[in-house]
């Protein structure tokens, strides 16, 4: 077991130094430029969008705001990455590994707003509202099912089952350290007994469907983030003059000589990088199946409210591990436990107190994780055509991985779930590369109402030489009616049809040459790369 876990250690470095995270920088900058810096320019706009009403779906019930799909892609986003994966990034890589997370999410925010506002452009309509992802963009928009097949087969997997037991190891193990103040004994029946009742709590919610969960999430995710913020608060206030100190650190770290010269810049690159992506997810593909769900007036409203989750990720949540963690301390033994390193810097600075509620914070946060990265395999298992009944054995399958990641060492599991995030990120950088240019004409589109004071609103009449959409209105139709920025958001999703049938009839040959208006704003010839 040693062997093939120390096998994957010397893989996934590998990958990811020579291989992925060149991809991940050069495509983001690509889009950062394309777009005229859109994850900075627009930040503005990302919060008035959020407050965008949703509508009626065909089943009678609401559809999902453009909130709730914020917060159903933050119920995943927001975990044990946070928190464990933050800590341990720091504990690897060293205080410069928080730099680099945190100009990560600069960059990569554009590639968030394109793969969102794909989703967007893309989704289908079922009996109860929309679905879409990577895998439909995949299908759709480069016709290639084959591409869409494996990135749903390798989502499900990821998410649902494999990144779901590392939450519920992260769970377990935060409560193990707190209830052991108390003398109660833990061990392999103790964490059974919470792989059982977290197994159980789970279930009650996930055979409800997408609204429960993003009703549970829209509650949970919000609070949870603001009273762990407000923990981060009081432990800056605390240690107020050290904290000139930790930016220091963090800088000297990301680019001394000293750490050039060790080496230590590379490694403090590449664990900001990776865990950073696994928390805040931007380019991986999964945050799309959740902004698809969004009742929009416009593709690239989602892709800007997607594009605010991963600041509030990065940038607000995991900065506030880095300080926690950082003004504890900054050398750590060998074979710490993260949680237990992130709860020892929380007693530090506050008493004990704040093991208990970091736990739980910790737990409520990677329960809702839970939620959404179930959610993400079963969006993409109904894209395979799977049944009610292969969606009840789905669902069984995920409670099982729940109980296993509460009892089971999860080391190899780590490095496995590291190579499978890594293949599914290519895989959708791949797709997106191409299609990026009709989610930048739908931005000059945006950007152009947004100029005229209008609240921006989309059908397909305005760009009739898209192919394979439908929720977007008849190609042949009227424009879309203008609304003044003062009158709200509201969605105008113009005769959706049903859900076509992947593969299946409406298909057309993918090198058909596209014509089409030209945002004024945008300079460069339209169409697809295909």
């Amino acid at each position: 077991m040693t062997v093939l876990n120390n096998a994957l250690v010397a893989l996934n470095d590998f990958f990811w130094t020579f291989f992925l995270i060149p991809l991940l920088v050069i495509l983001a900058l690509y889009f950062t430029v394309r777009s005229g810096f859109v994850q900075i320019r627009l930040l503005p706009e990302m919060f008035r969008v959020m407050r965008s009403s949703p509508g009626t779906a065909p089943d009678g019930g609401r559809e999902i705001s453009a909130f709730q799909a914020f917060a159903l892609s933050a119920a995943s986003r927001v975990g044990t990455g946070n928190i464990v994966g933050v800590t341990l990034a720091i504990m690897l890589g060293g205080p410069g590994a928080v730099f680099w997370m945190w100009l990560m999410a600069g960059v990569l925010g554009a590639a968030s707003f394109v793969e969102s506002t794909l989703a967007q452009l893309y989704k289908v309509r079922t009996s109860t509202g929309f679905r879409g992802g990577p895998a439909y963009y995949m299908l759709y928009g480069l016709e290639r099912r084959w591409m869409g097949v494996l990135f749903a087969v390798i989502i499900t997997i990821t998410f649902s089952l494999v990144f779901n037991s590392v939450q519920a190891n992260g769970i377990t193990g935060a409560i193990g350290t707190s209830v052991e103040e108390f003398g109660v004994p833990t061990g392999f029946w103790f964490d059974a007994v919470i792989g059982l009742g977290l197994a159980a709590l789970t279930g009650a919610v996930i055979f409800g469907g997408v609204r429960r969960i993003a009703s549970v999430a829209q509650g949970l995710v919000p609070l949870m983030a603001i009273l762990y913020v407000l923990l981060g608060v009081a432990v800056v206030i605390v240690n107020i003059e050290a904290v000139p100190g930790v930016f220091g650190s963090i800088f000297a770290h990301a680019f001394g000589l000293r750490e050039v010269a060790a080496g230590g810049v590379g490694t403090a690159i590449l664990w900001g990088m990776r865990r950073g992506m696994f928390s805040n997810e931007a380019g991986l593909g999964s945050a799309p199946n959740a902004g698809a769900t969004a009742s929009v007036s416009h593709p690239a409203k989602q892709g800007l409210v997607q594009t605010l989750g991963v600041y509030f990720d990065t940038w607000l949540v995991c900065s506030v591990t880095a300080f926690i963690v950082l003004l504890f301390s900054t050398e750590f033994a060998p074979g710490q436990e993260p949680i237990v390193v992130a709860q020892m810097a929380l007693q530090s600075s506050l008493g004990s107190w704040a093991i208990h509620a970091l736990t739980v914070i910790l737990f409520l946060l990677a329960w809702t994780s839970l939620l959404g990265n179930y959610y993400y395999g079963e969006s993409n298992l109904q894209f395979l055509d799977a049944d009610d009944r292969h969606l009840t054995y789905f669902r069984a399958a995920v409670l099982a991985s729940i109980f296993i990641g509460c009892v089971a060492p999860l080391t190899l599991v780590w490095n496995l779930a590291d190579i499978a995030m890594g293949v599914m990120a290519t895989v959708n950088l791949l797709a997106i590369a191409p299609l990026s240019t009709v989610a930048f004409r739908l931005l000059g589109d945006y950007s152009r109402q947004l100029r005229n004071g209008l609240d921006p609103q989309f059908n397909l009449a305005k760009m009739p030489d898209l192919r394979n959409v439908h929720c977007w209105g008849d190609p042949g139709g009227p424009l879309p009616d203008e609304v003044e920025r003062s009158e709200g958001a509201a969605p105008s999703d113009a005769e959706p049809q049903d859900e076509p049938t992947p593969g299946g009839e409406g298909m057309h040959d993918p090198d058909q040459d596209h014509d089409g208006d030209h945002p004024d704003d945008d300079g460069r010839e339209p169409g697809r790369d295909d």
